[in-house]
């Protein structure tokens, strides 16, 4: 699968474990079979990208001035809580302990499609998020700017 066709789709809702695993979405497993590279997520989330899609972003941060404040900042919180880890043969992955507090993970997960990527949520935050969002979602394409149909 090339990295133009990798679409992550859908909501699932695994479990961590004692030892701060989840099982990956069965349908994703195969994309991520070399690996899946976490990031702390912008709304206190975790990021999940294919190395390949991670490689990409990285080729995009380096062609940005890095003389630019925000730009130091969000590499900066990016690669300093990245961390690749691949499945065991069940399909696991580890959430390093710097990342579950970051997305506040206990017990009930969230694992959404989010196009490129797959993010990691607190199942409750998650709830919540998406409750806050769905008048802003339903008026989408009434501002000037954001035509996507």
């Amino acid at each position: 699968m090339t990295v133009e066709s990798a679409q992550f789709f859908g909501t699932f809702t695994p479990k961590l474990d004692e030892k701060g695993r989840i099982f990956l979405p069965a349908k994703f497993r195969a994309m991520f079979h070399e690996g899946v590279v976490l990031a702390k997520g912008q709304e206190n989330c975790i990021y999940g990208w294919k190395p390949e899609t991670f490689s990409e972003l990285t080729q995009k941060l380096r062609a940005s001035s890095f003389t630019n404040r925000q730009v130091r900042f969000f590499q900066r919180s990016l690669y300093a809580s990245a961390s690749t880890e691949v499945p065991d043969k069940q399909g696991r992955i580890a959430i390093p302990a710097l990342l579950r507090e970051w997305a506040s993970l206990e017990r009930e997960c969230s694992v959404i499609g989010a196009m490129d990527r797959i993010e990691i949520w607190d199942s409750e935050r998650w709830a919540q998020f998406t409750a806050e969002q769905d008048e802003a979602f339903a008026n989408l394409g009434e501002e000037e700017g954001f035509d996507l149909f």
